[in-house]
């Protein structure tokens, strides 16, 4: 497949780094055709100007601050977001690439007549998280009801192939586990994109 892995840690020394490099392991032992956005390195900027928010419905020149991206975005078959969970969510740097990227028209349409947005995004067919938590899964998930994850694994689903494929693969208890269980996870991570299927 034709992966995209977005990637959003500001520190390249991190945890959350050495998941990436895990991840790309794996896909590169599958074969996959793998592009990598590192938001953050790049110097991505989350936040939505004024003009650009005055002009985001009008279809065609909405693209044009985040042309590159909606081409990463029209070539991929996958999407892999990895990335730390902060507050329950995905970083600031993220929610603002999402905001500014995922525009009417180039990757949803708009309501019209009673019928809801509905999907361009057609051609993507895997939306898979890589997650690091501070909290614990019982927490996250009973309590929070997994707000991250429902933003990405459903909201953006429905952008997407009518059958997209989601993965959700997550290290909870982050400041507290043992080094052990962080290469265990690392090790997790490989293993699960190595298998990955187009």
């Amino acid at each position: 497949m034709k992966l995209l892995v977005v990637f959003c840690h500001p520190c390249a020394e991190s945890y959350v780094a050495a998941v990436r490099d895990a991840a790309l392991r794996g896909l590169a032992q599958a074969g996959h055709d793998v592009r990598v956005l590192d938001l953050y390195a790049m110097a991505f900027d989350p936040v939505m100007s004024g003009d650009e928010r005055r002009g985001y419905h009008d279809k065609g020149s909405n693209e044009a601050p985040v042309v590159e991206h909606l081409a990463h975005l029209r070539w991929c078959e996958g999407l892999i977001f990895i990335y730390p969970t902060w507050w329950y969510g995905p970083p600031a740097m993220l929610k603002g690439w999402l905001e500014r990227v995922w525009v009417p028209h180039a990757t949803f349409t708009m309501p019209d007549n009673g019928k809801p947005i509905g999907p361009v995004l057609t051609h993507i067919r895997l939306l898979a998280v890589i997650s690091t938590l501070g909290s614990p899964w019982w927490w996250w998930k009973l309590f929070m009801k997994e707000p991250g994850r429902r933003i990405l694994l459903r909201g953006l689903k429905m952008l997407c192939a009518p059958r997209c494929r989601t993965m959700w693969i997550a290290l909870h208890r982050l400041d507290e586990i043992s080094d052990a269980k962080r290469r265990r996870f690392l090790t997790k991570v490989e293993k699960k994109m190595a298998r990955l299927k187009g």
